[in-house]
């Protein structure tokens, strides 16, 4: 199995951020869009996305979520199931768009409140046709009546959805 960890970050300056890790992993990222980055260096089992967003009060640095990237769409069922056998709360997420991808994923909270992402990525989005989307998106939710948040991609969970799975029974 060649899995990753996956850490996402929220910056206030993705050009320094970018800067950075382009400088410390030594690669470029595989995905540099206008507010998001991901990287994946070859020495290390890590997926990197860091994307505009919010700090702390006290200006430190938040995380959004961590995750595993795993091989298949297969293998987070198998773990979801594992999971899900060992009584944890876990909260499913299958073909959704999220981080300009299309993914595959489940989602379990620590006892802090770290939200923790396995997910297989099933294909990228095509940033052109992913804008048109949220054009589209957003035409819609102007003629709701009732207005909910949205949970936005790549937003911490704990943070954006209610969430029944939170704690275990």
């Amino acid at each position: 199995m060649s899995a990753r960890i996956h850490i996402h970050i929220h910056t206030n300056d993705l050009a320094k951020s970018k800067d950075f890790y382009e400088k410390f992993f030594g690669v470029k990222p595989v995905k540099d869009l206008v507010d998001y980055l991901k990287f994946l260096p070859d020495f290390a089992p890590v997926n990197l996305a860091i994307s505009n967003g919010v700090h702390h009060a006290d200006g430190e640095q938040q995380v959004s979520h961590v995750g595993i990237q795993l091989d298949s769409s297969e293998e987070v069922f198998e773990q979801m199931q594992r999971v899900k056998a060992t009584g944890l709360k876990v909260r499913d997420e299958m073909s959704v768009n999220c981080c300009h991808a299309n993914q595959d994923k489940f989602w379990v909270r620590d006892p802090i409140g770290i939200d923790w992402e396995v997910y297989h990525l099933n294909y990228d989005l095509d940033p052109i046709e992913e804008k048109k989307m949220g054009m589209a998106k957003r035409g819609k939710m102007l003629q709701m009546t009732t207005i909910a948040p949205a949970a936005g991609c790549c937003a911490t969970p704990s943070r954006t959805r209610s969430d029944k799975a939170e704690t275990p029974a």
